[in-house]
Formats: C-alpha cells, structure tokens, sequence
C-alpha cells in the first residue's frame, strides 16, 4: 500500500441521542460524509459513541443503576451487525477510514470497543478497553492483549486507545513498539470539569512526544437538556460538564489547530507524516533511543475465552521454571529462546494443561 505524504484528519466534537441507537447512528453517519466532503482522509469519533458513552453510571449509585443499564444493553451495538454494516458502507462509499467507539454487546457482557473500519470498509481492527475506570466496572468487561497492536490503514499505521487507558504505560508502550503512526485517543467528553480536559490535553501531547506519532482525540459533547435528563440533582450535574479537548496533536506535541473545547463541531488538519522521521530521528523510545537488554515489554497478545479445546491450550509455552543456579530450566517440547526472559515463576501464576 503506497503511503500517504499528507493525510487529512478530523475529530469530531458530537453528542449522542441519548434515547437510540439508530439516532445516534444516523449522526454519525452524517458526520462521516461531512468529513469526507471536507477531504478528510480519516475521521474520529468519540469514546463509546454508539449509542451513548454510560454517564448515568458515573452519578448514580449501582441500586438505581439497573434500568439505564438494561437499557445500554438493549441499544448496544454487536459486530458485526447492520450498524457496523452501515458504517462500513459509508466509510467504503467515501473512502475514508473510520474510528469509532461503541458499546459492543457480547451475549451478556458489554465491552468498551474501539473499530477501525479502512478506506474500503474492512474491519481491521476491533480492540476493547482493557481495564475500565472506576465507575465503568460496573458496566464493561475487561478487554485483552489482542487489541494493543498497530495496523496498517489507507492513512498509515493506526493504534487507539480509550480514555484512563493513556495512563498505562505499558499498554501506549505496546502500540509505540509496533511503530503507530497515528494515534487515535476517545475520551467520553462532558465529565468532572476542565481539570479533566486539562489532563487530557497533557497526556494526548506527551504521547505524540514520546511515540513520535500523530495524535487525534475526539470526546463527546452533553447539551445542557441532556444533562438535565440525566439526573435532575443541580449538584450532581456538575459532574456531567466540561472535560472536552478534541484535538490534533503533531509529533512535535503541538496543536495542529486550537482545540474544541465547547460544542459540537469537527476540526480539521493535514498531518504531514513527514514529520514522524523528523521526530524519531532526534528521539525514537523504541529504536536508537531504547535499551531493550535493560528494559522491555513482554505482552500476551492473545485473545482470552472461557473455553479452550484440550488440544488447542496455549499456555505451556509461557512456563518457564528456573534451576537452583537461577538459568531456565525448560519444560519438555519447549525450545524457545525467548521462554528465558520469562519469570521462572510463571509456571505458579498460569494453570497449565498438557495433553
């Protein structure tokens, strides 16, 4: 794939329709066409935008949570379905790559995914948040390592993460060493204040820094109606205001345009990629700059599930004991070389099955 010199970006400052899916879905579909018709060449959208980030979760205690939860369940997006189909139609019709965030339905489980739909509407990544915050427990699963990896787009290399997920070194580490070109941040937007947009903006600039990459970061917006059908407690609803800081950040930590901090809207930038090589020639955490033989990251890349065929365990590749003098001591039909830097106390953490 023939690599872009300058690729246009949007991020889009948006509010939900806080009564349905498909509501929600035609505003993104309508954003997606107005990016397009803008040249944008990629577009993204806020965290969990379909059908609606959870804020009831974040003001109400857990007792009288349940009908908004039941009721996230029930406008929930699976993948694939005709809301994902939609979307892929869009993106392919306009040729642009897509990033959107969704509440993923999985049975009875309900995910903070991120999907990467590509210029020609493939899914070609689907990643879900690996630790939710706080409130969100009560409401998402637990994501895994399969999703913490860079893929290659019509824009460039892609990597996402969601939200608090910044503040986990190790996962931004994960994306940074599979060479991330553009990074895609969702935050929900319309949360705790403008210390929480200020901590934003701080983080999503330090990652462009230290990854030499680009940085494109959409959070949601509230209307005062929807903040006041949230909870109608004055006080509590202090909590459902301001924390907006859509932006384009270069590898460089510089705005590409001013934030949108208030409102809907959709801002616009080139990304001259050039300056990826311009940054990691001076700085590059992962190359030149890095000391892998001191420090590195050992990441299990692997998708979890409930139940695995006897004959299909994995696991007995990631135990490694270790002899009294402290060297490996390899299990049987175990020769890898990579197992040695591998705690030899993994074998006591990890149930392994042997056929």
């Amino acid at each position: 794939m023939e690599k872009k010199s300058t690729v246009r970006a949007a991020a889009v400052q948006i509010a939900p329709d806080l009564t349905s899916r498909e509501k929600t879905l035609a505003k993104v579909l309508d954003a997606i066409a107005e990016a397009a018709g803008k040249g944008a060449d990629l577009v993204v959208f806020p965290e969990t935008f379909v059908p609606w980030y959870p804020y009831f979760s974040f003001v109400l205690p857990p007792v009288l949570s349940g009908r908004e939860h039941i009721r996230l369940y029930e406008e929930a997006v699976t993948v694939p379905s005709a809301a994902t189909d939609a979307v892929a139609a869009v993106a392919r019709a306009k040729s642009i790559v897509v990033v959107l965030g969704v509440n993923e339905r999985d049975h009875g489980s309900l995910y903070n995914t991120q999907l990467v739909f590509d210029a020609d509407g493939s899914l070609i990544l689907k990643r879900r948040k690996i630790t939710p915050t706080f409130h969100e427990r009560m409401i998402w699963g637990q994501g895994d390592g399969s999703g913490l990896k860079a893929v290659d787009s019509a824009v460039g290399r892609i990597g996402a993460l969601a939200c608090w997920e910044h503040y986990n070194p190790l996962a931004r580490y994960a994306l940074m060493a599979d060479h991330e070109e553009i990074h895609v941040a969702q935050f929900p937007g319309s949360m705790v204040g403008p210390i929480f947009a200020e901590q934003m903006e701080v983080t999503i600039r330090h990652h462009a820094l230290e990854s030499g990459c680009f940085v494109v970061n959409a959070t949601g917006w509230l209307t005062d109606e929807q903040v006041a059908a949230i909870t109608p407690d004055a006080g509590l609803q202090k909590a459902l205001r301001g924390g907006c800081m859509t932006a384009i950040i270069s590898p460089e930590g510089r705005h590409l345009v001013p934030p949108l901090t208030e409102g809907e809207g959709m801002l616009i930038a080139d990304l001259d990629m050039g300056l990826i090589v311009k940054r990691k020639r001076m700085m590059d955490s992962v190359g030149h700059y890095a000391r892998p033989e001191l420090m590195h990251l050992v990441l299990d890349g692997r998708a979890t599930a409930p139940v695995h065929a006897a004959g299909a365990i994995p696991f007995p590749a990631l135990a490694t004991r270790t002899n009294s003098d402290g060297h490996p001591d390899a299990s049987p039909g175990d020769a890898s070389p990579g197992n040695a830097a591998l705690d030899g106390n993994a074998d006591q953490r990890i149930a392994v099955l042997r056929g």
